[in-house]
């Protein structure tokens, strides 16, 4: 029997992976919990590692994979068991590039700054191969070379490659690859607020930078991480 506050967030864990594809961030968690520290995460994390329905996975920032979900969240969430870090359960699809089975192959176009935002690259360097599961609907989908550290609170890190679906708008709280001043590009959490829009960090040593609406275009949403050991 899960507590309320360990159901709360084994729910927020399992659809935030639905959505992003990356977990949410410790300080993330307290605030879908309303916590006042994240110390109360730890301890209902460990809770839920204790009674098997996630397990941490070693060397990997904050890789969480669950096991199971309690009865009616399995049938509410048509439940899968998968890596947060990895791959998507949504089926194959079209994508920029050719789905093949479990796999996709996507075109890498390059750098993309976690971090100060660097000139937009927009050639392909190369084809990557990336699980199927992380391309789904008809929307286009590419890769991305991350430069930088300002999302590692996020479990992105300097050198991992990012799967980005290509999109036009975004909900607050999303990542995205957003492009300033149609010059340079970054990878951000969106939030809009009135007739602003605010590119926040995942790393408290990083401001968060905010535009007019008219100075940034949302380019696409991250739906997946690849990492390289």
């Amino acid at each position: 029997m899960l507590t309320r506050k360990q159901l709360e967030l084994l729910d927020f864990i399992n659809r935030r992976m639905q959505r992003d594809g990356v977990p949410p961030s410790f300080d993330e968690m307290k605030e879908a919990l309303d916590l006042r520290s994240k110390s109360g995460i730890h301890r209902l994390i460990t809770a839920l590692e204790e009674r098997g329905f996630i397990r941490r996975l070693a060397h990997r920032a904050r890789a969480i994979e669950i096991v199971k979900l309690p009865e009616s969240m399995e049938k509410a969430a048509g439940f899968k068991p998968r890596v947060i870090e990895g791959s998507r359960s949504a089926p194959p699809a079209r994508a920029l590039g050719v789905a093949t089975g479990a796999a996709a192959e996507l075109p890498l176009m390059g750098r993309i700054a976690a971090g100060v935002p660097i000139e937009a690259i927009s050639h392909v360097e190369r084809q990557v191969s990336v699980p199927g599961g992380m391309v789904s609907g008809t929307a286009n989908h590419y890769a991305l070379e991350v430069r930088g550290d300002s999302m590692i609170d996020a479990g992105i890190n300097d050198g991992d490659i990012v799967v980005i679906r290509e999109a036009a708008t975004a909900d607050n709280g999303d990542i995205v690859v957003a492009l300033v001043e149609g010059q340079e590009a970054t990878l951000k959490r969106f939030r809009r607020k009135g007739g602003a829009i605010a590119l926040e960090a995942a790393n408290p040593a990083y401001e968060t930078r905010v535009f007019r609406d008219d100075q940034v275009k949302v380019q696409g949403k991250l739906v997946g991480l690849i990492r390289t050991y």
